[in-house]
């Protein structure tokens, strides 16, 4: 640590912090992507998601661009953990903007590596770092003025690009996974799509095939692990699931029906920007669902479960306009679940399609789990990085006996 200096976060930049754009709501649809709240919350690392678009004048280009290396921070947040959440803007083939509620940050290349910061930022004592600064009234929040006053401890320079190189080595392994999980997903939604337009199929109610169509259970809330896991909405996005937002549940108080089993399909019911999102459960890990969660478990003596799982992904646009109710109050009802039509291929159809979703669908979980795995191993090393107890030459070593 003798190398290390602490800096005020102003000194480190190659120019002042920024507000990004505003746009109403009416003007929004296109142009260029402009990164929002949803994508801060959603990636620690923005490179080419799909971002609701705005049309940025050409005169403000110049100034309201992202480039590679960007920090972005979450300038407000409803809640307390979400203010000052910082990520790292990677690189995208189209240009981009960012939200007003969002402050970029653009590193100086000659003093800092905008990697190391992002991962300061990220470790614990980088978060009790942002929280000496947030304020909270209707909102948690944090200033620029505020921001820029932080004070930084860095290594020399050197040194920062080593330990963002490691800790970055990690990062792109996941990100690999994560471009497996996508490309599995669309090739089996093609074969999928494929097999229906072929033939003629099926179309049928998912109440007229299901066996099971409920919501989840009020959760009686523990710390305890060796309680069951109950998921909520944040867990499902982009058509799986995540167990990260998970919380526990009292286990006795599960009854049989909604206890998760393999391939069944979990909607979203409830919420403005959540409701209709579908996921595939593909774990045998117990677990259920809350009560905002629909649990539709198909029969497999009328249709391959699979299938059945990937008719219900397809019709995720349609189930999202089911939803009906007051602002901030929107609600699907198990009966109009129930009564939505799907396409499936014929029974044999269903039968030679099977294993070649099962296998794509395998080699995504795997995937997963590996980056899981990776994830774990980034975060236990990044404090001892930080903090400069853990040596670089041993951290590498850590990474090479576990990949």
């Amino acid at each position: 640590m003798s190398e290390w200096r602490t800096v005020r976060f102003e000194e480190i930049l190659s120019s002042p912090l920024r507000n990004g754009v505003s746009y109403p709501s009416k003007m929004r649809g296109q142009g260029i992507p402009m990164v929002n709240m949803r994508e801060i919350f959603a990636y620690d690392i923005i490179r080419d998601q799909e971002c609701e678009l705005v049309p940025l004048k050409e005169h403000e280009l110049g100034n309201s661009l992202l480039a590679e290396g960007d920090l972005l921070f979450a300038r407000q947040s409803l809640t307390y953990e979400g203010a000052g959440r910082c990520v790292l803007v990677g690189a995208s083939e189209r240009p981009r903007t960012w939200e007003s509620h969002l402050i970029r940050a653009r590193i100086n290349r000659k003093l800092a590596d905008p990697r190391f910061i992002y991962y300061y930022f990220r470790s614990a004592k980088g978060r009790r770092n942002i929280e000496t600064i947030i304020n909270q009234v209707a909102a948690a929040g944090i200033r620029g003025s505020d921001l820029k006053k932080l004070q930084v401890p860095i290594p020399p320079l050197r040194r920062q690009v080593e330990i963002s190189a490691l800790l970055g080595a990690l990062d792109d392994m996941i990100a690999v996974n994560e471009r497996i999980v996508i490309t599995s997903r669309e090739l089996g939604l093609a074969l999928f799509a494929q097999a229906v337009a072929q033939e003629a199929g099926m179309e049928v109610s998912v109440e007229s095939v299901s066996c099971v169509l409920t919501r989840g259970v009020a959760p009686k809330y523990s710390e305890s692990p060796d309680e069951m896991m109950v998921l909520n909405q944040k867990c499902i996005r982009g058509g799986r699931v995540s167990l990260t937002p998970a919380r526990r549940t009292l286990r006795d108080k599960v009854k049989a029906p909604k206890l998760l089993v393999r391939n069944d399909v979990l909607v979203n019911s409830t919420g403005v920007g959540t409701l209709g999102r579908v996921a595939l459960w593909t774990s045998d890990e117990a677990a259920t669902v809350d009560s905002h969660i629909t649990i539709v478990r198909f029969d497999e003596a009328q249709v391959d479960p699979i299938c059945a799982g990937f008719a219900m992904l397809r019709a995720q646009p349609e189930i999202e306009a089911m939803g009906e109710g007051s602002t901030g109050q929107t609600e699907l009802r198990r009966t109009q679940l129930g009564e939505l039509e799907i396409s499936l291929p014929s029974k044999e159809r269903q039968r030679e399609l099977r294993p070649k979703l099962d296998s794509l669908e395998a080699r995504a979980g795997q995937a997963v789990h590996e980056s899981r795995a990776l994830a774990t191993l980034r975060d236990t090393l990044l404090p001892q990085l930080m903090s400069g107890r853990l040596r670089v030459k041993d951290a590498e070593k850590i990474v090479e006996d576990a990949t």
